[in-house]
């Protein structure tokens, strides 16, 4: 070996953590040889990081992939931080301008570290938090999303964020929130053709109000389209596909499972979660619709990719 400084013959100089060092003979700086890392300076093997991967996306609990990997809860935690990371710059590169048809918007309920009951401060980082998905209806790609509170600020950071990834224009769906209207219209500018799918339920049976409703909605009665903007096409104003794409949040995601101790400690870990599903969705899953995944369906690749495919891109 020569050394990284002066390019100096080096000599052996003992072994460190298992790997053999070396001193140079001019500087006296030591190096050791240990081989090159994957996904940054993980030290787990390849191969052990792309079965906790794949565990992870297929809706299996931390401690559940700690027992069937043979690693310890910290590892898949490092494991989930360093590839959600990742994936999230992966679709942020990836997905910029692209030409989507008709694009609809809906929130997924969960909470981090406690119910919003029990948020006695108010913080912003645990309690209650809301995943904004928005999705094409044709090809089902999750185009992009924003954590946070279900509220105007959150609404505007994750409109923005859409803007960036559509070109215009382009359709907008959207549920009743009120929330939407203005910024869409002020962030697009009235060039997005904007609609709202405003459903309305049975009025709640005693017993059935506040957070046990999440569990056991309303029935729903019927749905009224709001036109906010431009021309949009009455058949193509619905929610529906969005809305089986939270299904498939919660199938695929423990942290999204009701009623388990799989909820987020760290409103971090959640986001690291859901940008890994959200790759793994859109590049490595085949979709029933189409027999594709949703990137082949809207021309980002020519193949469907595996895990492993995934760790190399990102």
């Amino acid at each position: 070996m020569t050394c990284h400084n002066c390019n100096t013959q080096c000599s052996r100089f003992g072994f460190h953590k298992g790997f053999q060092r070396y001193q140079c003979k001019q500087c006296k700086r030591t190096f050791s040889d240990i081989p090159a890392k994957p996904l940054d300076n993980l030290r787990v093997p390849f191969e052990k990081a792309a079965q906790i991967t794949h565990l992870l996306v297929e809706g299996v609990g931390v401690r559940a992939v700690e027992r069937l990997a043979g690693v310890h809860r910290d590892t898949v935690l490092a494991v989930l931080e360093v590839v959600g990371q990742k994936c999230a710059r992966l679709l942020d590169q990836r997905v910029r301008n692209i030409a989507f048809e008709s694009v609809q918007v809906d929130e997924l309920f969960a909470f981090v570290g406690c119910k919003e009951r029990n948020n006695l401060l108010k913080s912003r980082e645990i309690g209650e938090q809301y995943v904004f998905l928005g999705v094409d209806s044709q090809s089902k790609f999750i185009i992009n999303f924003t954590i946070g509170k279900r509220d105007p600020t959150t609404t505007q950071i994750y409109v923005q964020d859409l803007k960036k990834r559509v070109q215009l224009p382009f359709q907008l769906t959207t549920d009743g929130f009120g929330a939407y209207p203005n910024e869409v219209f002020y962030t697009f500018e009235g060039e997005a053709h904007y609609a709202q799918l405003v459903k309305q339920y049975a009025a709640a049976i005693d017993g059935e109000k506040g957070y046990h409703r999440r569990y056991s909605p309303s029935q729903c009665t019927g749905a009224r389209k709001v036109i906010r903007c431009g021309n949009p096409s009455p058949d193509q104003i619905s929610t529906s596909y969005v809305e089986r794409t939270n299904l498939s949040v919660r199938l695929f995601n423990r942290r999204f499972t009701r009623l388990t101790l799989g909820y987020s400690k760290k409103l971090a870990n959640l986001k690291h979660s859901v940008a890994l599903f959200i790759a793994h969705f859109d590049f490595c899953r085949i979709h029933s619709a189409h027999g594709k995944t949703p990137a082949q369906a809207a021309g980002l690749t020519d193949k469907a990719w595996s895990v492993q495919d995934l760790l190399n891109q990102i």
